[in-house]
């Protein structure tokens, strides 16, 4: 129906700000009018008043794409003496400007003269001026930065939900994707609190400064608030005098600073202040970094105190779950974000949408697997390690192959759907990050596209590693930027990295990255920190990111970690229609494009389905088989007889915790069905008067069924921890059989049976409880251990050593009796006594991919020749031999070079196995101990091994150690390599079994470790290096100890020593009374021990006289205060210590509950 519009209408004056960097510094004062006034907007910010500027606001900046922030609108009409009055934008911009509020310039704009330099506060007062008729504003009037932050709603539902956990818990977890606002969020939740002392904690220093921005935009009406960092704003001890005084702080550290302190376990004397704080709020934000570790928990463990609230922050927390309740997160991710994006238009169609600026994820897939077959490493993944390995010279081995790829992404024709195929797409991705697997392969790559035809209009800006030139790692940001330049519409770039500026940085005009690194295996967490880094919004020319793009070249990797990505947490082999229903949202906002020749196939949910099984077998892979998805429903039913049963395994046994969690994906842990975890979910969340009796009943029913799976997987663990490793070594006879739960018992010999698995556990009783574990699972699983292994036969050496180190690293430690010594500590022990090529950085932090050499002068030229012999007593993994054999070969293949030049990849291995066929010895305890020693030398190819089984090798060991000798030195019997029978061994290394278990179960327990120490001296090779526990020093059995401890000391031969009282510094997940210690013996050598004790992670080296010390104590400091005081003692009377027993004091066992030397009840001592 026609009407007639008012003829009179009022006027309104609008404040806004657009977030970008032009306007950062700026608001824009405007007016218009508004249609309908009922008299209702005398007062300031009604809905008609914020609709009306809202619209005329959109007029001007919805085709440019532009997200604002309303801030303010108030009627323009107010009275002044009892008359009614109005005014208008002009008379506000009039009192700004002479007041001293400069205009904001733009250059090569015009028209847009009505934006000032100032805060809302100051417009606002600039307003009172105009109605008071004044023409200015006193200087006091004028602030800055004070304009309040308008929080989107599920920011304010994330503040609103935490307030509310803090209430009845202490912790929080948000869950949210970059550019979520998760610092403004965090410290408004500060505010709300009224928090006294808050810490802000994060691996990332460079933060501060954001950090220190956000609280001012906080903080800016709250005088009693101050911000302190080592950069920025307060210091601490000034924090807390103003805190003294009633003011409250917000104080930011760096996990960095903090974990080098002396109170958790670090190097200097600090921060102690800092941890004897008491905190009221710990924010800890990128958590899913450094938390985990043992120095990362002993930092929170230090700072949060029982009634400290802990926030973490994260986009990727993925290795966070496992710890946090349902109601403890809140989730805000990327499908959240593109759902609110869409829905704005609709319910929101005259307010800006703060979402527009945020760009879709597309992703590619493109299978090089089918057009490059030979560099598919394991049926799962293209292996871009070995297409991208470079020679000596720095050039690519594989270089044509290199260029057909490149050329291959350039494919000029009608069909091609690559993505610099032609002009249109070049433009589109004329700015992209190219991730590379390391910095050999970054620098041949940059040489490549320099050169190449298309890719040579592009600026190839290298940031991987040093780069082309040496550039510093806080450099590389500013080199993008630089190539970038002002104007990104007139460059063309491509940008270089195997891992700078894939986290916490943001290179807004990128659109794409492409994905050229990682394996089937990479995390979820990294793969999506790098793909965001193109999500970044960008607006240039009035034209806005819209789109972005990741290419992935391993098509299973991307299904995997996106299944991951959309946390769905099905078992595997069980799918339910919630799974399915966020797959589905997931594809929608964030589809994936298979390429395909020049067709384009986009992922539906079935297939994606498909993935959640082998994402599963990868965590159960990477958890050493500690994972709930082993095991079967079977556990949530369990009969009485059952339950008896777990409670006799458990008397056996015990019980094992998990390590800590290593898997991606948040997994129903209490292995209900989706309806099971509906129907508990639904009827705790109902109040409990409200529950009937039959709900109640069955929510009991449900916890129990919960709490039995629980118990019971907690016993079934301390079996199947120790399957990955009998998996990795089991030898078929067709290695086309699979190797089941069913067939894996008949597998393994008796002998090694009783060796790997627990005391108690034959093949009979384990038949009993197999039937618990999921048949797929535990046989994907096997399979992917093997595949994984023997994928590695296919690498180059050092990534062949580098991927087995990565299995292993998988591998738990049962017990203290089959201790597999880690990789870090083969690389430690062996570079400080040996020298030669190690695997680890200078810390010890981080596995190198390429080694480093550590000289240890005579030692390591002495040990490390091409006819060295080198033997290994009792090897359990094959590590120590890994190591030394590693050092021969790099021996054998300098010669080579010598003779022949450049050693190609086929060349290299002939000369490893010359290497473990000529130079490598190694005995073992059990016949499985001897097939994972193989596996790890060789492989699954047909290497001959030195590796040998000793039937009774203990027994034999302490009983008869010269029959022994004479075995080992027996190189034709014995070994077969030579005519020898009396052969010299230049080196004896490794990790001998360390105790017997005795009669009471306690410390009772027999030490052996010396047995192997007197076999080594009587070998007499020219150097031997075993890694042993440290009771030796001064405690354990005299009868056994004590004339191994007098040699030990007396002999002058020990060249090198380092201990550490604490066995977790070398075992993480093992206690070993006493510490442990690695020692070099040198049968040439008779002088001071170079000696290292290590306590709480500081290192003190002495040289030491050990000859001196009829016992060693380990700290030097103590030893020299030790042995003034009993210089001076001259008493001939007997110690205390010399007429009582250290484990059966007076009669009585140290472990008197378990011990079977007793008669009568100890259980109340």
């Amino acid at each position: 129906m026609a009407t007639f519009e008012s003829s009179l209408k009022s006027k309104l004056i609008y404040v806004f700000a657009i977030n970008d960097e032009r306007h950062s510094d700026c608001l824009k004062i405007g007016e218009t009018t508004i249609d309908e006034d009922d008299g209702t907007n005398l007062f300031n910010n009604t809905d008609a008043l914020k609709y009306a500027a809202n619209k005329r606001i959109s007029q001007y900046t919805k085709t440019a794409g532009i997200a604002y922030q309303l801030l303010h609108t108030e009627i323009s009409i107010f009275v002044r003496n009892g008359m009614i009055m109005t005014f208008n934008d002009k008379q506000v911009h009039k009192v700004l400007e002479r007041s001293g509020i400069k205009r904001k310039e733009f250059e090569g704009v015009t028209g847009a003269d009505e934006w000032y330099c100032c805060d809302l506060e100051t417009v606002k007062k600039a307003i009172s001026a105009v109605k008071r008729g004044e023409s200015t504003l006193h200087p006091s009037e004028i602030t800055q930065g004070q304009s309040p932050v308008k929080f989107r709603p599920e920011q304010s539902t994330a503040i609103a939900k935490t307030r509310k956990q803090f209430k009845r818990g202490n912790q929080m977890l948000w869950n949210a994707k970059m550019r979520f606002g998760k610092t403004l969020s965090a410290l408004q939740v500060v505010k709300e609190e009224g928090y006294k002392r808050t810490l802000i904690l994060t691996h990332r220093p460079v933060v501060d400064e954001g950090w220190f921005d956000d609280f001012k935009k906080i903080f800016y009406d709250s005088k009693e608030y101050h911000y302190g960092s080592k950069n920025n704003g307060e210091q601490f001890g000034k924090l807390e005098q103003l805190a003294g005084k009633g003011d409250k702080y917000v104080y930011f550290a760096s996990m960095q600073d903090l974990r080098g302190s002396e109170q958790v376990g670090g190097k200097f004397d600090k921060n102690n202040e800092l941890f004897k704080a008491n905190w009221d709020f710990v924010i800890v934000d990128e958590a899913h970094e450094g938390t985990k570790t043992e120095l990362g928990q002993n930092v929170l463990k230090e700072l949060v105190k029982p009634t400290t609230k802990v926030l973490q922050l994260s986009g990727t927390p993925f290795n966070l779950f496992d710890d946090y309740s349902e109601d403890e997160i809140f989730t805000w991710d990327y499908v959240m974000e593109q759902k609110a994006k869409q829905a704005w238009a609709v319910d929101n169609p005259y307010e800006p949408n703060p979402y527009a600026s945020l760009p879709a994820i597309n992703i590619y897939t493109y299978d090089l697997g089918n057009l490059m077959s030979e560099y598919i490493e394991d049926e799962k993944a293209f292996n871009f390690r070995e297409f991208f390995r470079t020679k000596d010279d720095g050039t690519f081995v594989h270089d044509k192959d290199v260029d057909r790829f490149l050329d291959l992404l350039c494919k000029d024709d009608n069909e091609s759907l690559y993505p610099y195929s032609n002009d249109e797409f070049r433009r589109i991705f004329r700015h992209t990050l190219w991730l590379v697997p390391g910095v050999k392969a970054a620098k041949a790559l940059s040489s490549k596209l320099k050169a190449h035809s298309v890719f040579g209009m592009f600026q190839t800006v290298n940031v991987a590693g040093n780069g082309d030139e040496d550039e510093e790692n806080d450099e590389a940001l500013q080199m993008v930027n630089k190539a970038i330049g002002d104007d990104p519409d007139e460059t063309y770039t491509i940008t270089l990295s195997c891992g700078r500026l894939t986290t916490g940085v943001s290179i807004k005009p990128w659109t794409a990255v492409f994905m050229m690194a990682g394996s089937f295996s990479t995390s979820a967490a990294q793969y999506m920190q790098t793909i965001f880094r193109v999500q970044t919004p960008f607006t240039i020319h009035g034209r806005m990111k819209e789109q972005c793009y990741a290419f992935d070249f391993a098509p299973d990797r991307t299904l995997r970690v996106l299944a991951e990505t959309a946390k769905v947490s099905a078992k595997a082999g069980k799918q339910t229609e919630e799974d399915r229903r966020m797959l589905g949202d997931f594809l929608n906002f964030c589809p994936i494009i298979s390429i395909e020749g020049s067709q384009m196939k986009p992922y539906d949910v079935n297939k994606m389905m498909g993935q959640l099984k082998k994402a599963q077998i990868e965590k159960v892979v990477q958890c050493g088989f500690e994972d709930g998805a082993l095991y079967n429903d079977e556990l949530l039913k369990l009969t009485d007889v059952e339950l008896q049963e777990f409670a006799e395994l458990k008397n056996t046994i015990g019980t094992t915790k998990a390590m800590a969690k290593t898997g991606d994906i948040d997994v129903n842990n209490q292995g209900f069905t989706q309806e099971q975890y509906d129907e508990l979910e639904r009827i705790e969340k109902k109040p409990k008067k409200e529950r009937t009796p039959e709900e109640q009943a069955r929510l009991e029913e449900l916890k129990a069924m919960s709490n039995q799976r629980k118990n019971a997987i907690s016993i079934l663990r301390g079996i199947s921890i120790r399957m990955p490793l009998l998996i990795y070594g089991a030898e078929l006879k067709n290695e086309d059989e699979e190797i089941t739960i069913d067939n894996f018992a008949s597998l393994i010999d008796d002998q090694s049976w009783e060796e790997f698995m627990p005391k108690g556990i034959d093949k009979e009783k384990f038949e009993r409880f197999k039937k618990y574990y999921e048949p797929d699972v535990f046989r994907e699983a096997g399979k992917r251990i093997r595949e994984m292994a023997r994928a590695a036969d296919k690498f180059t050496i050092e990534e062949r050593i580098e991927r087995i180190a990565t299995i292993f690293n998988t591998f738990r430690n049962p017990d203290k009796e089959t201790v597999l010594t880690p990789w870090r500590v083969v690389n430690m022990h062996m570079s400080d006594c040996l020298g030669g090529w190690c695997f680890w950085d200078e810390e010890f932090k981080q596995m190198i991919s390429t080694p480093r050499y550590v000289d240890q002068g005579k030692v390591t030229s002495d040990v490390f020749r091409t006819d060295s012999h080198i033997l290994e007593i009792n090897s359990k993994s094959g590590l120590y031999p890994l190591y030394v054999a590693y050092n021969i070969y790099r021996c054998r293949v300098e010669e080579a070079k010598k003779k022949y030049g450049e050693v190609g990849m086929g060349f290299s291995k002939s000369l490893w196995d010359a290497t473990i066929e000529e130079n490598i010895l190694v005995v073992c305890k059990t016949p499985m101990a001897k097939s994972i020693t193989k596996r790890t030398l060789a492989g699954f190819r047909n290497t001959r091994v030195n590796a040998q089984y000793y039937p009774n090798l203990i027994e034999n060991i302490s009983e008869r150690p010269e029959a022994v000798v004479n075995t080992f030195r027996d190189g034709k019997h014995f070994w077969h390599i030579n005519d020898n029978q009396n052969m010299k061994l230049d080196a004896i290394v490794g990790n001998p079994p360390y105790q017997v278990v005795g009669g009471s179960g306690g410390t009772n327990d027999s030490p052996i470790y010396q047995y192997f120490c007197k076999l080594a001296k009587i070998i007499k090779p020219q150097y031997f290096s075993f890694i042993i526990p440290s009771r030796w020093f001064a405690a354990g059995r005299d009868n056994l100890l004590g004339d191994f401890r007098k040699e030990m000391l007396s002999s002058g031969q020990i060249r090198k020593m380092t201990s550490s009282n604490d066995s977790r510094y070398f075992f993480p997940s093992v206690e070993i009374k006493g510490g442990c210690c690695y020692f070099l013996i040198d049968y040439g050598y008779n002088g001071m021990c170079e000696y290292k004790y290590i306590q709480n992670g500081i290192v003190n080296c002495d040289s030491v006289d050990l000859k001196k010390f009829d016992i060693l104590v380990r700290n030097p400091k103590v030893a020299r205060l030790l042995e003034h005081i009993t210089s001076q003692f001259v008493s001939d009377e007997q110690m205390v210590e010399s007429i009582i027993s250290s484990d059966t004091p007076f009669g009585i066992p140290t472990n008197p509950s378990y011990s079977k030397k007793n008669s009568f009840p100890c259980k109340g001592l």
